[in-house]
């Protein structure tokens, strides 16, 4: 291994990123590349990507469809990303977080769902993301793929709609 080739897997930075476009995703389009908080910078994407997603593709089963979609590629860049760097779940890898806040919104954005509740949905997934209870944690300890990767931020996502539907049906929305 040359000396440039260890120096990718290490240290990823815009130029390694622009080289593969797997990498470009896995790292949420250089969110990823952020030093603070990478994880919060992809859920930000992922959560204006949907909004852009849901306003030009109106059609539930077509969004259903690019979800799934994002998912099962997500697996396989984030497991290609992962061997690159020779890190299981390297923190800059950020597609995970884009696609769990896509089936977030997927599910709770209505017509009248504010900007607040998007929010406090947002705050909530990024909360369950980082704390990782149970069985999030178990996940991300045991499955050390790029299906764990993707998995425990689903896991996070589905948390997040649990407390949200408690949310808005004792709150209202």
């Amino acid at each position: 291994m040359d000396q440039t080739t260890l120096q990718e897997r290490t240290i990823p930075n815009a130029e390694w990123m622009r080289k593969s476009v797997f990498r470009l995703f896995a790292f949420g389009f250089g969110t990823g590349l952020i030093k603070k908080a990478p994880g919060t910078w992809g859920s930000l994407l992922g959560w204006f990507s949907w909004l852009i997603i849901a306003h030009i593709i109106g059609n539930d089963i077509v969004q259903a469809v690019i979800i799934l979609l994002g998912f099962a590629f997500g697996i396989y860049v984030c497991q290609r990303t992962s061997n690159e760097l020779g890190v299981t779940d390297h923190g800059g890898i950020v597609w995970d977080e884009i696609v769990a806040m896509w089936l977030v919104f997927f599910v709770m954005l209505s017509p009248n769902m504010s900007f607040l509740w998007q929010l406090v949905a947002f705050v909530i997934f990024r909360f369950f993301d980082i704390i990782k209870p149970w069985p999030i944690h178990y996940f991300d300890e045991h499955f050390k793929n790029g299906f764990g990767v993707m998995w425990d931020d689903i896991i996070a996502a589905v948390y997040t709609l649990f407390v949200m539907a408690i949310a808005v049906r004792f709150l209202g929305v």
